[in-house]
């Protein structure tokens, strides 16, 4: 028995988009590196609107450190416990970085929303650094010990992908425009401050933790 043959409108129309797809593979768009299963998920479809979408970011990986960026040591002796004003030393610095690029144009802030749904916590979404402020607060402290007295933060880094629709006719695409096929960002959690100290144990990977090693406890 032969085949049912296709209706012409339909080859036509696989034709037309085979066609499209290998235009905009001459033009260096379509990424080629084989390296697709690296990305988790993509734009929704394939196609797009031109008139209604723009870009579309993902995120292809994410890693999160806790950073302390300023630190200061005390040994708090029997009767000088109480208010102690402290200016910490600044000891680490995170900027936020688009491809290594520290000016974040209001464009690449769309990414960093991404980064923020990823994670699960909010993220700075603009040029912004640790070091914009000096760590200088009034501490009270009740029991004599060895403390630390640190502020920090959660330093996430990763890489991405932007994908912005082709026009094709009355039909658009979505392709990949990120230079070398993807790019690198680093951004970082709203800022902590905290005290720690050598009598009480934190969980490892936490920010706690990492202040906590600075004592050499």
């Amino acid at each position: 028995m032969n085949p049912t043959p296709r209706p012409r409108t339909l080859r036509r129309a696989m034709a037309s988009t085979a066609a499209v797809l290998a235009a905009v593979g001459s033009l260096g768009l379509v990424n080629a590196t084989g390296a697709a299963a690296a990305t988790p998920s993509g734009p929704p479809s394939g196609t797009c609107n031109p008139a209604v979408d723009t870009v579309w970011h993902d995120i292809l990986n994410t890693q999160i450190e806790a950073v302390v960026t300023d630190f200061s040591a005390v040994n708090v002796t029997p009767g000088t416990t109480g208010q102690r004003h402290e200016t910490l030393t600044r000891v680490n610095t995170v900027t936020t970085t688009v491809n290594r690029n520290t000016e974040i144009s209001a464009s690449a802030s769309f990414l960093f929303f991404k980064v923020s749904a990823t994670v699960g916590f909010s993220v700075q979404t603009t040029t912004s650094s640790t070091t914009t402020t000096t760590a200088s607060t009034t501490w009270n402290i009740n029991q004599p010990g060895y403390y630390g007295l640190y502020r920090g933060t959660r330093k996430v880094s990763g890489e991405w992908v932007e994908y912005t629709c082709a026009r094709a006719g009355n039909i658009g695409f979505w392709v990949n425009t990120t230079p070398n096929g993807k790019g690198t960002y680093t951004t970082f959690e709203y800022p902590e401050e905290g005290t720690v100290s050598c009598a009480s144990p934190e969980p490892a990977g936490t920010l706690r933790y990492a202040a906590r090693q600075r004592l050499g406890c």
